[in-house]
């Protein structure tokens, strides 16, 4: 009878721990790498083989409201938020949580540095999207790394970079809005100042000043699938870097942002928990009228 018990009792440990480790493909992360923020790590599917292609990464810098030392905050929007609704990215995510402050370039690339030494991350396919202070640390990191970042998205924001006329080496697409009351469309705007100052043709920039759109209308974009596959479409390795062409946005797609797309509430979260536990319980309850008839 003991044996039995004890058999039942691992049976119930490694379920849980197959579910959890089946369901769990974000990961948080405090305090691992020296010197820089606590992140969220996304882990697409199918990763551990030693023989998987190199997947690209992306880096979502958040904004100034969900700065602090509380990680879940990062979940309340963005791409972390986007996968928790359902979005599948076929990349690595690396979500840092800035507790104050400009974000510090050589801090979040030494998060995308540590991810690399740990998995196959494609050093050609390095992204970078933010929004507000995150769009301020888009343009500061692709300034700081216009040889490693092969594309990226800056919303809603500006630029403190001393070298922006970097940019021009980075498929890069700014968006704001001239509504926008938190961040003034100047700010971008100085940013595109700086970089024609290095090259009036600015071959590698798409620019989007958008009429009527306020500070918080363009974290729709960062649930669109299409605002990912625009980054995937850049490579360092493409014939001189050619930005490829952006998408309308004024033309609905912003309606379609969270369509397919479901939150998972805590009150989900704990329904699945119980279901799976529930369900461990039926084989093991199975099992025991399985040995008992024995």
């Amino acid at each position: 009878m003991r044996i039995l018990k004890k058999l039942i009792l691992g049976a119930i440990i490694v379920g849980s721990a197959f579910l959890q480790g089946n369901a769990q493909k974000l990961t948080s992360h405090k305090g691992e790498v020296a010197d820089t923020y606590n992140f969220w790590l996304y882990t697409p599917k199918h990763t551990e083989s030693p023989n998987e292609d190199a997947k690209p990464i992306v880096v979502f810098l958040h904004g100034a409201s969900l700065c602090g030392n509380d990680l879940n905050k990062v979940r309340r929007y963005g791409t972390i938020d986007a996968i928790d609704k359902g979005r599948e990215l076929d990349a690595f995510v690396v979500a840092p949580q800035n507790p104050g402050g400009s974000w510090q370039p050589d801090k979040v690339m030494k998060i995308v540095d540590w991810v690399s030494g740990k998995h196959a991350v494609d050093q050609n396919r390095i992204y970078v999207i933010g929004m507000s202070l995150g769009g301020y640390g888009t343009i500061d990191m692709a300034a700081s790394y216009p040889d490693r970042v092969a594309a990226a998205i800056a919303m809603c924001g500006g630029g403190t970079s001393k070298n922006l006329g970097a940019l021009n080496d980075v498929p890069l697409w700014i968006i704001h809005g001239t509504s926008d009351n938190a961040v003034s469309i100047a700010q971008s705007d100085k940013v595109v100042s700086e970089m024609k100052k290095s090259n009036s043709k600015t071959p590698r920039l798409i620019y989007d000043r958008v009429p009527g759109w306020n500070h918080g209308k363009p974290a729709r974009l960062l649930y669109l699938q299409e605002v990912y596959d625009w980054l995937f479409n850049h490579t360092l390795q493409d014939d001189d870097r050619k930005v490829s062409p952006g998408f309308d946005l004024s033309n609905g797609l912003l309606q379609t942002a969270y369509k397919g797309l479901q939150r998972i509430t805590n009150a989900t979260k704990k329904t699945s928990k119980s279901k799976s536990r529930a369900s461990i319980k039926s084989k093991v309850r199975s099992k025991r009228h399985k040995s008992r008839k024995r």
